[in-house]
């Protein structure tokens, strides 16, 4: 009986040594790292660093390490994950897999741990900006002179076409009416960082602290600058800083655009504007299949990109600025969400890659779902127009609207004088809105476009203002193909401004090469190539074929009745009915 209670003691005795060293081992890096922390504090630090047994009145009692680190996981909890309460699980599960290929930064704010979080940021960094630089190499092979590239360009901008003058701006041909004499102070009402992210040095206010209307954010400027007849001047230098704020503004939240056949995602940036993002669902040799319908077919994010430099060589200037950019869709998409809908919607794939589909008409389920690489995606971001409170727009249905039908057909796909009847309704029967639509249809036709069932304009001008080119999204879809039923409206009616005349004829010439000078400016985008050769050279095919239409009207109709003058006149012009006819 003794020895089996002094067997019981010896077992009780093991026992309890075996938990002595098990919490000293638990313990030492912990007390380590505290017994080291005021040393590498620098000011602030308090005491000894060799000290373990005193404390300033500040610190906490050491005997509640737990606590804080339970309280410090979770500030870093709410601080990344879904509203301070949600983690997203299904990434933690995948997170210790040895074969996962995610990025660290994919889970950095998941995993808590302030040690780990600076080199897991520079790791990431390095790791975004060397996908970045793969992507930039796809279209360098030309980039390596770009002085001597930007001739073809700088000689078109420099062409007479492109410095005719607008009329006299009056209070009514102005979007917004700015009184120069207000001043604004942003560091009153909170944005000193309107003008440069994370800049608060004095020298970007004047001396007095008011802004100035330079001072002003680019994407504000931009829509201070939207007049009657165009959406920005031709040179302005507020649209290229706009398309850099586009590529590298800080984004700060993200919801689902509501409405819509496929999914588009509403962005805001630090210096408070809005862009629309259209991601990657097709890479750039992807054509449209052949049975797809074209109410049916994939928005491109590189058609969005090419429409906007399209429309400025056109000198059209009717597309709101777009820029491509490499987009991290879970630092930049998923984290700073508060749309559960579009949260929720995020998971891992069995290539252990970021995917999310979000909710849309079309395309929006597991089995389309939007996946990076592992978690950078493409995308296209075009910046918003002002507000609709601020400056409403009227939607107008568009007189050649498709069925949008398997089996009907519209009834100018039926009737060939369609036109007539469309010339007889307000507001076709005057002004230039036929002539809008005109150029509407060339743009289209050029980009293989046939989803243009509405368009807009800004409220205020009336009917005699321009047609604003919004989501292009389906065009470039058809290299191999010119669908010629676009150019429907030109041959029916036969109009055309002679501006936009003489331009075509001049994007038809070899040394303006519509092909080279597009192929040009979409070098200055960040997702080069966004256009492969194919669809480059079907813009010179489809300009040519647009050409041939006008020459046919010209033949039936003569040139006065088909080509109105909104030119000066020019006496040394040659006679453009007789350009040759390609073929």
């Amino acid at each position: 009986m003794i020895l089996f209670r002094k067997f019981r003691l010896l077992i009780l005795m093991v026992f309890l040594v075996a938990c002595t060293m098990h919490i000293m081992i638990d313990l030492l890096p912990r007390l380590e790292r505290r017994a080291a922390g005021p040393g590498s504090g620098g000011v602030g630090g308090g005491g000894d660093a060799g000290c373990s047994c005193a404390h300033s009145p500040s610190e906490e009692p050491r005997g509640r390490p737990k606590q804080r680190s339970r309280a410090a996981a979770s500030a870093a909890g709410a601080q990344a994950g879904w509203p301070g309460k949600h983690t997203l699980r299904i990434l933690q599960d995948f997170s210790n897999e040895p074969s996962s290929n995610l990025t660290s930064q994919s889970l950095e704010k998941l995993a808590g741990a302030g040690d780990r979080a600076e080199p897991v940021k520079r790791a990431d960094e390095a790791l975004e900006e060397k996908q970045r630089s793969l992507i930039r190499e796809r279209g360098s092979r030309g980039k390596e002179k770009p002085e001597q590239r930007a001739s073809k360009l700088a000689a078109l901008y420099e062409h007479t076409l492109y410095k005719s003058e607008l009329p006299p701006l009056t209070d009514d041909d102005t979007l917004f009416n700015v009184n120069t004499d207000i001043r604004f102070y942003p560091k009153a009402t909170g944005n000193q960082e309107w003008h440069n992210e994370g800049n608060e040095e004095e020298e970007e206010y004047s001396p007095t602290g008011e802004a100035t209307a330079e001072s002003y954010p680019n994407w504000l400027r931009f829509h201070i600058g939207i007049n009657r007849y165009e959406l920005y001047s031709r040179h302005n230098p507020v649209v290229e800083a706009l398309l850099k704020d586009l590529q590298s503004q800080r984004i700060t939240s993200v919801a689902m655009k509501s409405g819509g056949t496929q999914l588009k995602l509403i962005m805001t940036f630090q210096n408070y504007g809005q862009a629309l993002f259209k991601p990657m669902k097709q890479t750039r040799e992807q054509e449209t299949p052949p049975d797809f319908f074209y109410f049916s077919d994939f928005e491109r994010h590189n058609a969005e990109i090419a429409a906007f430099h399209l429309d400025r060589i056109l000198d059209f200037r009717r597309v709101p600025p777009v820029a491509g950019r490499l987009v991290n869709m879970t630092r930049e998409i998923r984290d700073v969400t508060r749309d559960k809908k579009l949260w929720r919607t995020f998971f891992i794939s069995p290539a252990n890659n970021i995917c999310f589909y979000g909710e849309c008409s079309y395309y929006c389920s597991t089995e389309h779902a939007l996946c990076g690489k592992p978690d950078q995606i493409e995308g296209s971001l075009a910046a918003f127009l002002p507000d609709l409170a601020l400056a409403k727009r009227k939607t107008w249905r568009n007189p050649w609207r498709r069925s949008y039908h398997k089996r009907k057909k519209a009834e100018w796909e039926v009737d060939p004088d369609y036109c007539d009847e469309v010339k007889q309704t307000p507001p076709y029967d005057h002004g230039t809105r036929l002539l809008d639509i005109m150029d509407m249809t060339i743009f289209d036709f050029l980009m293989g476009n046939m989803d243009r069932h509405h368009y807009e304009t800004f409220e205020k001008f009336g009917n005699e203002t321009f047609i604003i080119h919004l989501d292009n999204g389906r065009g470039f879809g058809k290299h191999s193909h010119d669908e010629m039923s676009i150019l429907v409206p030109l041959s029916q009616c036969c109009r055309v401004r002679r501006s936009t005349y003489l331009r075509l004829q001049l994007l038809a010439k070899e040394e303006y090469k519509l092909s080279s000078l597009m192929e040009e400016s979409l070098l200055r985008d960040r997702l080069v190539p966004v256009l492969i050769k194919p669809h480059l050279q079907a813009l010179d095919r489809r300009l040519r074929l647009a050409l041939n239409v006008l020459a046919e009207c010209i033949e039936k109709e003569g040139y006065t009745a088909v080509v109105e003058d909104d030119l000066e006149p020019q006496p040394a012009a040659a006679p453009l009915h007789q350009a040759p006819r390609a073929r």
